[in-house]
């Protein structure tokens, strides 16, 4: 199995040192695995959409003034 290196805080590592309990590698590695699925998932949508960037832009524009107004 391949081998990654993260870089951490120094914060972050020494909270991590404190809960040896947990298996950091096994517990990236499963948040890695859901992340790929949601792209796979997302892939899989965008095969299949008739939308173009310009229209992408578009909704993605009217949602987020619409979200400013409901949220103001």
């Amino acid at each position: 199995m391949p081998n990654m290196t993260l870089s951490l805080p120094p914060e972050l590592h020494k909270e991590m040192l404190k809960h040896t309990e947990i298996k950091w590698s096994d517990l990236v590695r499963q948040i890695f695995e859901k992340k790929i699925k949601e792209l796979h998932w997302i892939d899989m949508l965008l095969e299949k959409s008739e939308l173009t960037e310009e229209d992408a832009e578009i909704i993605g524009h009217k949602i987020k003034h619409e979200m400013r107004k409901r949220f103001s």
